[in-house]
């Protein structure tokens, strides 16, 4: 009778912690789990003075251009993931943009999510882009670049923010750090390109790997509608290979086919026509 109750007791056990870690807050947590191992594994190789794990060999920069048969100067495009904390490089090649390098970003701060005000220390999530006005040369961390924020989508939304960054060391009040190497890579991309006439940059920033499964698992999050809007402008590039030309309408992102002519664009608010005539 016992073991019958003690096997029960285990068996609703089981399914109410299935049932939790499949919630919403279940899925949270599990995020925050992993964010918090990566951060702390990071952090301790930062102190050590170790790379981080699936850092390029910034040593052989000339063999990976060579390889890839490009050269700074060429226009460039920049993602960010932030549950798998990597920062992707693009570059243009004969019209279309092909992925350069990964790098590992050491620290973002907050949790997936966009956002909000000024103070929150929330790296933020949506698309922005940078100028030679952006860029800071002489920065506490090494080098940086600002994203931009808050963008047209973010004053919207009434969010508040400033001094979002790209920078380099391993520390983080709502910025991307990503070690002072790896910025001065990113850095000579960044600065070549803009130095080249590409007027602006974008940079497009995401909360995870935008695949239907991952959506699926945070079906039920607070903010699954507004990552439901960024994933229509990363399947876009996926697609074309180009970045979208992206605008606000209806509080709302919404993209169009992008080309090397409008990838400068600075995000704005504006309803295209085939959007305005279909609310």
């Amino acid at each position: 009778m016992l073991r019958r109750l003690l096997t029960a007791l285990f068996v609703v056990a089981l399914v109410a912690g299935g049932y939790i870690l499949l919630s919403p807050q279940g899925r949270q947590l599990i995020d925050r789990v992993h964010v918090n191992l990566d951060r702390a594994e990071h952090k301790a190789r930062h102190r050590a003075g170790q790379k981080l794990r699936g850092t390029p060999d910034l040593a052989r920069l000339d063999q990976r251009l060579a390889a890839a048969g490009v050269a700074p100067g060429v226009p460039v495009h920049i993602r960010i993931y932030k549950l798998e904390s990597e920062l992707e490089l693009w570059v243009e090649n004969d019209g279309r943009y092909e992925l350069f390098a990964t790098y590992p970003i050491c620290l973002w701060s907050g949790r997936l999510g966009p956002k909000l005000r000024e103070g929150d220390r929330q790296a933020p999530e949506g698309f922005y882009t940078v100028d030679k006005d952006a860029l800071n040369p002489n920065s506490r961390m090494h080098l940086s670049f600002n994203l931009g924020f808050p963008n047209v989508y973010d004053r919207v939304h009434g969010r508040t923010g400033s001094f979002l960054m790209v920078h380099g060391g391993c520390a983080s009040i709502g910025c991307y750090a990503v070690t002072d190497r790896i910025v001065d890579e990113i850095w000579l991309f960044v600065t070549k390109a803009l130095d080249n006439g590409q007027t602006r940059i974008p940079v497009h920033a995401f909360p995870f790997r935008m695949t239907e499964r991952a959506l699926w698992l945070r079906r039920g999050d607070k903010w699954a509608g507004f990552w439901t809007n960024l994933k229509q402008g990363h399947d876009l590039f996926e697609k074309r290979r180009v970045p979208p030309n992206v605008s606000v309408c209806g509080r709302r992102y919404v993209f169009e086919p992008g080309s090397l002519a409008t990838v400068a664009n600075e995000v704005e608010e504006r309803c295209p026509p085939e959007v305005a005539s279909n609310p």
